[in-house]
């Protein structure tokens, strides 16, 4: 195999379409509002590019015993009324600097060559601690998109993220910048711990508004409502701990 193949599975006509991606990252927040997109628009989903790469690990998925060798997929999103959308997901990141590049570099080719000129990458960025109120804070290509991605519900913080964004949601920015396409990076607020699906809704809640569509989130909420009993378990786990870690009297005894 070379360093990167693209298979063309389907062609589809899109109308300027906005690149979508959601690759893992922290608490999945990206590839959880990704998928849960390409799941609630199913009907009109068609999975149009394949793409493997040295850059991934050496292991194949196997679903009903078949295997399937490690890649990322775009779906192309005719979506009624609305933007149509290209959404790019899977499984892994690149294993190497230049590898990040190498791919970025596929992606964005393959949504230029379906009409594509807006890009969203979607991610998380940890709080390190639990939270309740779920803020997507934003990074963009130019200050012109800064505005009506404010009006969209995102906060654009002075020095945050503290260290950049790494990975391909950092180098659509770049690289989509420099090739002229409007970027932008919208980062759900996570503790980072955990699989987030309440972060990944809070996310795909600004990109209803931005690119007009409409969706139904109950089975991400469902998971949501299960991340919350496990956190409750270690949460009760973490209190019990507490209670049974001993005393200085206790300790005395200890030797």
């Amino acid at each position: 195999m070379d360093e990167l193949e693209v298979d063309a599975v389907a062609e589809v006509d899109l109308d300027e379409p906005a690149l979508i991606e959601g690759l893992p990252g922290v608490g999945h927040v990206g590839k959880l509002a990704a998928e849960h997109l390409i799941e609630e628009l199913d009907a009109e989903s068609t999975l149009v590019r394949r793409i493997h790469s040295r850059e991934f690990p050496p292991q194949v998925s196997v679903g009903d015993g078949v295997a399937e060798l490690a890649s990322a997929r775009l779906h192309a999103v005719t979506v009624p009324d609305g933007r149509d959308l290209l959404v790019l997901t899977g499984d892994h990141q690149a294993g190497s600097n230049a590898g990040h590049y190498v791919l970025t570099d596929a992606f964005l080719d393959v949504a230029e060559s379906f009409g594509a000129s807006e890009v969203y990458a979607l991610g998380g960025v940890p709080t390190g601690e639990l939270i309740e109120e779920y803020a997507v804070l934003g990074a963009v290509s130019h200050e012109g998109l800064i505005e009506p991605l404010e009006d969209a519900g995102v906060e654009f913080r002075e020095g945050e993220p503290a260290g950049g964004i790494v990975g391909v949601s950092g180098l659509l920015l770049g690289l989509g910048g420099r090739r002229g396409l409007d970027a932008a990076c919208l980062m759900g607020e996570t503790s980072g711990y955990l699989v987030d699906p309440k972060s990944a809704r809070a996310v795909l809640r600004v990109l209803e508004t931005r690119l007009e569509f409409t969706i139904d989130y109950g089975s991400l909420d469902e998971r949501a409502e299960e991340m919350e009993e496990v956190v409750g378990k270690i949460q009760e786990m973490e209190g019990q701990a507490a209670v049974d870690v001993p005393s200085d009297d206790d300790l005395r005894y200890i030797g």
